[in-house]
């Protein structure tokens, strides 16, 4: 599975203006809303749960909050950089500026944790990571994303 195949060129953000994780979460689930079909607030509420179990925040201003969703029959993406660094509550303290929420179907088993894996083995590479924070235009992000995806291949 491809990073890209879950990320359309509209479930991409730059410089998102938020001010909080709760906040960022609402605006997320309502972008998603709009490329998953699903209901914004079921998402949120998906989300807020998760988060209650547990920061996504993994550490170097990144968060992946994800969820699963009895509705879906697929996986789907949505990458936003913050404007601004926001507190995430993250393992490491540090704020978050890259965020890659992922949807997932409940029956999805394994290919939801591929899914967070390979996003998550992007998103701890630093020089990835400068790139994407270097990028303020949507599409080169998109282009940055199908670039380096065989990179992170499983």
């Amino acid at each position: 599975m491809q990073i890209i195949d879950l990320l359309g060129h509209e479930s991409i953000i730059a410089d998102l203006k938020v001010s909080s994780k709760k906040q960022v979460l609402h605006d997320l689930s309502s972008r998603a809303a709009g490329v998953s079909n699903l209901q914004e607030r079921i998402i949120f509420d998906v989300l807020l749960e998760r988060e209650r179990l547990g920061t996504t925040g993994v550490g170097s201003g990144v968060a992946i909050p994800h969820g699963r969703f009895p509705e879906l029959k697929q996986l789907y993406g949505l990458f936003a950089k913050l404007e601004k660094p926001i507190n995430f509550e993250s393992v490491d303290e540090q704020p978050v500026d890259l965020i890659f929420l992922l949807l997932a179907p409940e029956s999805a088993g394994a290919d939801h944790l591929k899914a967070l894996a390979r996003v998550s083995c992007m998103l701890r590479d630093k020089e990835f990571c400068e790139k994407l924070r270097g990028i303020s235009d949507p599409e080169a992000m998109y282009a940055l994303f199908a670039e380096s995806d065989s990179t992170y291949s499983g």
